[in-house]
């Protein structure tokens, strides 16, 4: 790390109020792609068309990734990043939303905070839990859990909801780790990052869509452009504000994006 804390400015949280208002959408439309292709080629489809997307943009402005040479732990973090950062968690959510309400993903979003907390203050500096740090999360979290309300705690009947349920919560257990990952590596190009995070998982899913379900099934020109839209907005664009956000006010900050999902869903659905 070249910094020892968070650096919070007004331009962090209008990155963290658009990410909350970009994220809170796509479950909606997640539910409308659904329609038109299966989970595992969603995650896939959408994560490759926005490595696609980010590698010239990346190769336009030189290529640049870490200021120092690689060595052996920074790889392995980046592979590890990569896959829970983008890969593994929407992998979870494509397939868990099958078999769990909305309401029930929303919390499980809203979890990422309080996951995100314990681990910053053991593992980043600068980012210590403060009764009042810790009593805001908790007010929070209630928060969302009383907006969503009983919808929270329904049922969808199927045989698989319990699996579902750990594949939400799974899945934000993968984006707490992720953002606590990423804020300590070293020195590192914004653009780069997240250009190569999305390299990485478009590698780690694309098979994965293969063994779980066969060759891409030919969607119809409307999930084509749902597969379009996930890829360059919820997937590059704000993987790239998620980097910026991370890197440089850190992964506390970014996790309160989660509280804004649920609310930002329940508004754009309705």
């Amino acid at each position: 790390m070249t910094d020892t804390g968070p650096r919070i400015t007004a331009a962090s949280w209008v990155m963290v109020a658009t990410l909350g208002l970009t994220w809170g959408a796509t479950f909606l439309v997640t539910e409308i792609a659904l329609n038109g292709i299966t989970p595992f080629w969603l995650a896939a489809g959408r994560i490759t068309f926005a490595a696609l997307l980010m590698v010239p943009i990346w190769r336009a402005r030189g290529g640049r990734l870490f200021e120092a040479p690689m060595n052996r732990a920074t790889t392995g973090n980046l592979l590890l990043i990569g896959a829970f950062s983008t890969a593994v968690p929407f992998m979870l959510l494509a397939w868990g939303q099958q078999h769990v309400t909305g309401g029930f993903a929303g919390v499980s979003m809203a979890s990422v905070g309080l996951i995100v907390l314990p681990l910053a203050h053991v593992f980043v500096p600068g980012e210590r839990m403060t009764l009042r740090r810790t009593t805001g999360f908790l007010i929070g979290f209630v928060g969302v859990c009383i907006l969503i309300g009983g919808q929270a705690f329904d049922t969808t009947g199927s045989d698989l909801e319990w699996a579902g349920r750990i594949a939400c919560v799974a899945a934000a257990s993968c984006y707490g780790i992720s953002s606590v990952l990423m804020r300590r590596l070293p020195g590192v190009d914004p653009i780069g990052l997240s250009t190569v995070l999305l390299i990485i998982a478009a590698l780690m899913t694309v098979p994965m869509a293969l063994i779980n379900e066969g060759p891409p099934p030919l969607p119809d020109a409307k999930t084509l452009g749902v597969i379009a839209f996930l890829g360059l907005v919820p997937t590059a664009a704000a993987n790239l504000l998620r980097v910026m956000v991370i890197r440089s006010a850190g992964p506390v900050i970014m996790s309160l994006t989660n509280y804004q999902v649920p609310v930002c869903s329940i508004l754009l659905g309705s």
